[in-house]
Parts: structure tokens; C-alpha cells; sequence
């Protein structure tokens, strides 16, 4: 279970194929930190840390967790967002996330308002995953607060600390990003439904 709350980036230093699974390196601060089999948020992926080193550690992905979302497209050079799963004794400064994620979305727009900045997000309408005004996202693992919600997209502010401490500085138009809906949400849609 984790938050949305990023505690650091994370440096991809290396990426193995291993048959259809990709395996990675990642420098960061919280390698020291962690140990084997514990859960970590990538880009808002829950993969498990594999082996660790004084620097740096790794995870694999299984090809359906490539497929599913942007680890595919991810090089050697890049920061990826890294959470570690929230302690039982933890806040809920975010929400409720599973680190599974939904579906890729294209980031459609980018706005520096002189203080803030504006990402505007795309992703297929014809999926069941929806937003609502005021609700919750998770975007490469960032909580964030939706606005001018659509049933396609959805645009988000993104303020000075978290610009600085995450991915969000890197994003671009045109780039793919991790979305993980609202389970709160998806629920009562499902319940809505019927349990279709």
C-alpha cells in the first residue's frame, strides 16, 4: 500500500533483459534502506527489490507489468519517482494507492503559470477508469487532485516542491505516463454497474 507521496527519485543505471522480463538498476538515496523482497513504488509500479548494493538496487518487471505501463520505454540515464510502501503507524498524506496501474495516459499539455505549472492528460475513453472533479489520481505515482475533468482527461496543478522532487521537472507533451484510478472510485462505478 502506498500514498502517492514521492520520497525521492531515483537514476535507472542499468536495464538487463532477462527473456521477456526487463531487470533494472536504480541509484538512490533509499537504497541503503532497503532490503530484499520489500515493495517499492516505480513510476507508480509496485515492483520487488531483488538484490541491493551500498547505492544502488534492483527489480524486475514481468513483461505484462511492461506492457501495462511506461517501464517499457524507460532508458538507462532516466528518474523514476520512488516510494516505499507506508508503515502501519503512517499518514495517509495522499491516498489510497495499490502501485497497480491502470493504464498509460499522454501527457497533452504543459502550462508555467509563474509559480505552478499545468499538465493536461489524455487517456482512452473507452475504458471503464473514470475522474471526478475535486477526486484523485495517481500519475508515475504522484497523488495529485484532478480539475476540468473529462471522460477522456483531466488537468492537474503541480506545485514549485513537487516540480523539484519529482519527474514532473522531465515531463513532456507527448510523453507516456503511468495512471492509477481512484480504488474508491472504481469500486462504486463497479457496484454501480451491477458487477459486470
Amino acid at each position: 500500500m502506498f500514498t502517492g507521496i514521492i520520497e525521492t527519485t531515483g537514476l535507472v543505471s542499468a536495464i538487463e533483459p532477462e527473456g521477456t522480463n526487463l531487470t533494472f538498476r536504480i541509484e538512490s538515496s533509499l537504497s541503503s534502506e532497503l532490503k530484499i523482497d520489500q515493495s517499492v513504488s516505480h513510476n507508480g509500479v509496485c515492483l520487488t527489490v531483488t538484490s541491493v548494493a551500498d547505492d544502488s538496487y534492483t527489480v524486475t518487471a514481468v513483461d505484462e507489468t511492461l506492457k501495462k505501463t511506461n517501464l517499457g520505454q524507460v532508458k538507462p540515464g532516466d528518474r523514476i519517482n520512488l516510494e516505499r510502501c507506508m508503515p502501519a503507524t503512517g499518514r495517509f498524506d495522499g491516498h489510497i494507492v495499490q502501485g497497480h496501474v491502470d493504464l498509460t495516459g499522454q501527457c497533452t499539455g504543459v502550462q508555467d503559470m509563474d509559480g505552478s505549472w499545468l499538465f493536461d492528460f489524455q487517456y482512452p475513453a473507452t475504458t471503464d477508469n473514470v475522474t471526478v472533479e475535486k477526486g484523485s489520481i495517481c500519475i508515475n505515482g504522484v497523488s495529485l487532485t484532478v480539475f476540468n475533468s473529462q471522460p477522456d482527461g483531466f488537468r492537474v496543478t503541480i506545485i514549485p516542491y513537487t516540480y523539484e522532487h519529482t519527474s514532473f521537472r522531465e515531463l513532456k507533451v507527448g510523453d507516456t505516463v503511468n495512471l492509477e484510478f481512484d480504488i474508491v472510485g472504481k469500486y462504486i462505478k463497479k457496484m454501480l454497474a451491477g458487477y459486470r
